[in-house]
């Protein structure tokens, strides 16, 4: 397949604008808790768990989108190239569905409802229970955040391995 073919089927315009806004929202969420953690200011904490529910709602979106939305044809490549592919696209959706969840059950779990934005409250939906707090902790920042520091990092490796070595014009797709 010639640069120009693969350059031409790209993802929907819907899918791009997930996966972009997918990625400023992770960013986001994270310098959030970057800030709060050099500041030790809770402003920067409130907005960490805002952007992380709105970063949950926005994969929700965007799992109803890809279910819905036709990919364009593969790009060839080896069979296991391709299904590793797959699988880090869909462990991404699963962590960055994941990390969200956590992040909600160990606020409330540790007593705490999260206010989105000053817009509105998630309450404490669950008896509270220290132990679970720290369960979920340990979870959010300990386990799913290396683990999509690790995806993501296949994810742009990948896409620029396909750019520069390949130069199959892969990343023309989600442009």
């Amino acid at each position: 397949m010639r640069n120009t073919e693969v350059s031409l089927s790209k993802w929907s315009v819907s899918s791009r604008i997930f996966h972009w806004i997918s990625a400023v929202l992770l960013l986001v969420t994270w310098s959030m808790i970057l800030l709060y953690e050099n500041l030790d200011n809770g402003f920067y904490i409130g907005l960490h768990k805002a952007f992380g529910i709105s970063l949950l709602c926005w994969m929700i979106a965007r799992v109803i989108n890809r279910l819905l939305t036709k990919a364009p044809p593969s790009v060839p490549m080896p069979k296991w190239q391709a299904l590793l592919a797959h699988l880090t696209h869909f462990g991404l959706y699963a962590l960055l569905i994941a990390m969200p969840i956590a992040g909600l059950l160990m606020s409330v779990y540790g007593g705490r409802p999260v206010d989105i934005f000053g817009l509105f409250e998630i309450p404490v939906f669950v008896t509270p229970d220290r132990s679970l707090a720290r369960f979920y902790n340990d979870l959010h920042t300990g386990i799913i955040w290396p683990a999509i520091i690790t995806f993501t990092l296949a994810h742009i490796g990948a896409a620029l391995y396909h750019q520069f070595i390949k130069k199959d014009n892969l990343i023309a797709r989600m442009k």
